[in-house]
């Protein structure tokens, strides 16, 4: 399987199950995996404990919701959903489990990207993914970690984009082409503006 390469980012168009074994070099994760109970997206979950193990070593991030975290994690942090009321039929906070890192856990207030309006408010775009990650939040948890990131789960990009906007290498695996072609276009766009400003 051959990855797009789009500067500093590699991108895999396949099952990260495929792709994880062949992987070397990766110093951090920051991922959001289709976790159980995930059912509205009919998503395949994803048995993160059946992962390479080289994947839970490393420094990382991992959003979790709905069921217990099953890998042993260094601290345990919130997405308070700034935008969310209580008595909306949708979620006011997420866990962010951190593996291998920090002890304290942190809340991070971000709204959530779920419309044009929000994207607006919130210095963010609107690419139209149920679980778009707020860029901002993911600028703080990439400047805590070093190295090469990877998300094995790359969904419409966030990461990517927020590694090549501070200029980090990235790998990113997406199953879904929809999605894939979304964060390609995202994350070119990204390289082009940071490569303006350079």
């Amino acid at each position: 399987m051959n990855p797009v390469i789009i500067g500093n980012a590699t991108l895999y168009n396949a099952d990260c199950r495929d792709v994880l074994p062949m992987l070397t070099g990766v110093d951090a994760v920051i991922t959001d995996p289709p976790y159980k109970y995930y059912d509205d997206y009919k998503w395949e979950y994803c048995d993160i404990t059946s992962l390479p193990d080289t994947l839970m070593s490393v420094h990382g991030f991992w959003f979790w919701s709905g069921s217990e975290f099953p890998i042993a994690w260094s601290a345990r942090h919130i997405w308070s959903k700034a935008n969310r009321n209580i008595g909306k039929n949708a979620e006011q906070y997420e866990d962010i489990y951190e593996l291998n890192g920090g002890k304290t856990g942190l809340v991070y207030r971000h709204a959530v990207i779920d419309s044009e309006m929000n994207a607006i408010l919130n210095g963010d775009i609107f690419v139209n993914h149920p679980c778009q990650k707020p860029i901002r939040l993911i600028h703080r948890l990439v400047k805590k970690t070093k190295g090469v990131i990877l998300d094995p789960f790359m969904g419409s990009g966030t990461t990517g984009v927020a590694a090549v906007q501070m200029n980090r290498s990235f790998i990113g695996i997406e199953i879904d082409n929809q999605y894939f072609d979304i964060a390609c276009k995202r994350i070119e766009d990204a390289q082009r503006q940071s490569v303006l400003f350079t």
